[in-house]
């Protein structure tokens, strides 16, 4: 698959993973957080904010990673 392809491919499925998450993570959050204190909320937005990089630094690798030689 050519780099340019894959990177436009790499970038969809980034801003497509983006936007899902950041509405999952808010519709849980509203959910069952709706009663907490603050310092609940600041815990649990810090936790999501960071957890979305795992799956975007596999998507990233993968975007990355040089294409196949053929033999």
């Amino acid at each position: 698959m050519p780099v340019r392809l894959k990177k436009l491919i790499g970038t969809f499925f980034l801003v497509a993973l983006v936007c899902i998450y950041a509405v999952v993570a808010t519709v849980f959050a509203v959910a069952l957080l709706a009663d907490s204190s603050p310092w609940i909320h600041l815990l649990y937005f810090f936790g999501t904010g960071i957890f979305w990089v795992v799956p975007a630094m596999f998507i990233i690798s993968w975007m990355e990673k040089p294409p196949r030689t053929k033999a």
